[in-house]
């Protein structure tokens, strides 16, 4: 598995033999030939890989990886600051207002599939299972200040404080568990450790013995050995009985419910009329099912892939998510075959 950033960067990549550089300091290359992706922290460490891959088989144009969060990524997206953005949820409705109103379109792609995983400190041998319902009691609005306990959540449980760890409020992630759990995307209790470098999420868990958190699956299986699985049950008896820890395959079969999700990345389509920008797009789809699975993701399957590919080559306008992803009852298949 490649190595991720543990903070972040930009990472500046001298194709054309120039380096794009940042911070106002001259550069030989115009700001207009760059390639500038930011987004979602949960993508990143696939885009970095396809960025590092295409400037080693390619050398064409300058792109600089940041992150941001999905949402921060959209801000700057909508505002022509970016030629892509990555990102963890399909755009929102003020996001699509945000484009349109500065006449900006977008592609939306599916590159690879995530799964939030919920995790404690490898000490904790009582939560081992939560219910959604018991998740939403913790994490809704109304839980702040109020349900401040482990014993509070299930009897039995030890009667001493939780520590709680989840994303920032700009976080793709926050945004995706707080839809899928509480039922509205953003509506979360406020007293919580937050913040938008999953890498500070895991150090808080493993070193808490009453932590619990959330964060995108690949964190969880890169950092097992210091963080325990929460399993997950749904209680919806179509998906089997009692509750489901995620795994890659768990996730892509779509049973990991209701906290497994497609990843993103969103393209300006006027930008491809830019030889270097469809050169990049293309080599992205083509690399992005090896090396999701490199970074720990789950790649989409052969004929998702080739949905994707032809929605590009279409140019295929809007979203496929007129409901929120977390009430979607459709399959990313279905879904791509419905918008094509």
């Amino acid at each position: 598995m490649r190595i991720r950033q543990a903070f972040p960067v930009a990472l500046s990549l001298a194709l054309f033999g120039t380096v794009a550089c940042g911070g106002g300091a001259e550069s030989t290359t115009s700001q207009a030939a760059i390639i500038a992706i930011d987004g979602s922290s949960t993508v990143f460490p696939i885009t970095e890989a396809v960025a590092e891959d295409f400037k080693a088989s390619n050398g064409s144009a300058p792109v600089t990886v940041g992150f941001s969060g999905t949402g921060g990524g959209f801000k700057k997206y909508c505002r022509g600051e970016t030629t892509i953005s990555d990102a963890s949820r399909p755009i929102s409705t003020g996001e699509l207002e945000a484009c349109a109103q500065a006449a900006i379109g977008f592609i939306e792609l599916p590159v690879a599939y995530d799964g939030l995983a919920v995790v404690v400190h490898p000490k904790n041998t009582w939560a081992t299972s939560m219910t959604v319902a018991e998740l939403k009691t913790l994490w809704e609005p109304e839980a702040q200040g109020k349900i401040m306990k482990w014993s509070q959540i299930r009897a039995g449980w030890p009667d001493q404080d939780i520590h709680l760890f989840g994303p920032g409020v700009d976080s793709g992630t926050f945004d995706y568990f707080t839809e899928a759990i509480n039922g509205k995307s953003k509506a979360s209790r406020g007293d919580y450790t937050s913040s938008e470098n999953d890498n500070i999420l895991v150090q808080g868990v493993a070193g808490d013995e009453y932590a619990l958190g959330f964060m995108g699956l690949a964190y969880y299986e890169e950092n097992r050995g210091t963080l325990a699985l929460v399993g997950v049950d749904d209680e919806d008896p179509s998906n089997g009985d009692g509750p489901i820890e995620p795994s890659f395959e768990i996730v892509r079969n779509g049973t990991y419910r209701p906290l497994s999700r497609p990843l993103f990345i969103y393209v300006n389509p006027a930008e491809l009329a830019r030889p270097e920008v469809q050169a990049f797009v293309d080599f992205y789809l083509a690399n992005a099912p090896i090396l999701s699975k490199e970074v720990g993701y789950v790649s989409l399957t052969d004929e998702e892939m080739a949905l994707v590919k032809a929605r590009l080559a279409a140019r295929t306008p809007g979203t496929m998510f007129a409901e929120h992803l977390a009430q979607s009852q459709k399959s990313l298949t279905e879904l791509l075959q419905g918008h094509q």
